[in-house]
């Protein structure tokens, strides 16, 4: 589940400035020289102003320049076939009850959404054991959730199968109650980008869905989130999901022992820019283990941000990537949010473990 920055939520990351770019990189930025306009006067031999400016213009490679003009077109084409009417809140019923002899994460009963705990979570060999159980969990109910994705399924119906087969495994579903969420698991349809509230919502032959599952199973949180496609899907859009969990497998292989986080944040930008998608940066990855949302707080874009990856510890990483705009707009349920053009949004998630030598990857059935 991920956090959210800015709009009030869960916390604040101000956003990256624009990273300097080494020579030898694989971009290149033209600068041309100043070119100066001048406007005639009436009165011979003189001028009302003169204008300077300087023309910047980013060098594509060829590889880039090709993609851009795809997705163009694209675009265009899938606009003139068929216009999807844009996600609209169904009913959503009330709140699944939990068994009383289940565990509860302490936000449950405040009802309060929790601060970011600033300590980064790095586990000995019972606590990774204990990870383990919990990412598992998660795993298959996730691959449970996504067997249900079909035509006329409402992501009600989804919810009420996550919630029981979690509660089944003696674990409590993470998200119920965390600052006031309504239901067990995230279900986000089309350009909704994430933390969608399950209704009454029937899923279209062509939509896509992420689901996204957190388990609390002895005292530890499991994260993981996928996106599935629902019925005979259109090939931009079925792109759009294959590049997004190219994205994240890039990302986490480059996770390993003394690693700088930022590293994360450039390759998936790198992958994604390739076919001209855009990375939001309102929402980010974070640490998680017996807390369900801590440092390091992950950024998925380019950015600057200090600090290293420590043998032991366990953090997500989950790219939200879109095939337009990466503004957002939040429904007044203080929850759901979508793209600020409509365009169709993808997300991927993993729970992961740093080691001496790499990664492992907590969540993969």
């Amino acid at each position: 589940m991920a956090l959210k920055v800015p709009i009030c939520r869960l916390c604040w990351v101000s956003p990256a400035p624009t990273p300097s770019r080494d020579p030898g990189e694989r971009w290149s930025f033209l600068v041309g020289q100043p070119l100066k306009t001048s406007f005639p006067s009436a009165v011979p031999g003189k001028e009302i102003f003169q204008r300077s400016c300087v023309i910047v213009s980013r060098k594509l490679s060829g590889l880039e320049e090709a993609m851009r003009i795809r997705r163009a077109r694209e675009l265009q084409s899938s606009v003139k076939v068929r216009k999807r009417p844009p996600l609209r809140r169904g009913k959503v019923s009330g709140k699944l009850l939990v068994p009383d002899h289940i565990p509860r994460p302490p936000y449950v009963d405040s009802g309060l959404l929790p601060e970011l705990s600033s300590e980064h979570q790095v586990h000995n060999d019972e606590g990774i054991a204990c990870m383990r159980a919990a990412c598992e969990l998660a795993a298959h109910v996730l691959d449970y959730a996504g067997i249900l994705v079909r035509p006329s399924v409402t992501t009600n119906e989804i919810d009420k199968a996550v919630h029981k087969m979690i509660i089944d495994a003696g674990a409590y579903p993470s998200p119920l109650g965390y600052g006031g969420f309504p239901k067990s698991v995230c279900t986000s349809v089309n350009e909704c980008m994430c933390h969608g509230i399950p209704d009454s919502r029937q899923l279209q032959d062509g939509d896509i869905i992420n689901i996204d599952v957190t388990v609390y199973l002895n005292g530890y949180h499991g994260d993981t989130s996928k996106t599935f496609l629902c019925g005979n899907v259109n090939e931009p859009t079925k792109r759009l999901v294959k590049v997004t969990e190219e994205c994240l497998e890039r990302a986490i292989s480059v996770c390993k022992d003394g690693a700088s986080f930022k590293k994360i944040g450039k390759r998936i930008s790198e992958h994604a820019e390739k076919y001209g998608y855009g990375v939001v940066e309102r929402f980010v990855g974070h640490g998680v283990g017996t807390v369900f949302h801590s440092e390091p707080l992950i950024l998925h874009h380019r950015n600057d941000r200090s600090g290293c990856m420590v043998e032991g510890e366990t953090f997500t990483i989950e790219p939200i990537l879109t095939m337009g705009s990466i503004e957002s707009i939040t429904w007044d349920d203080e929850w759901t949010t979508v793209t600020a053009d409509g365009s169709r949004a993808a997300q991927f998630e993993h729970t992961i473990l740093i080691t001496g030598t790499g990664a492992e990857v907590l969540t993969k059935c």
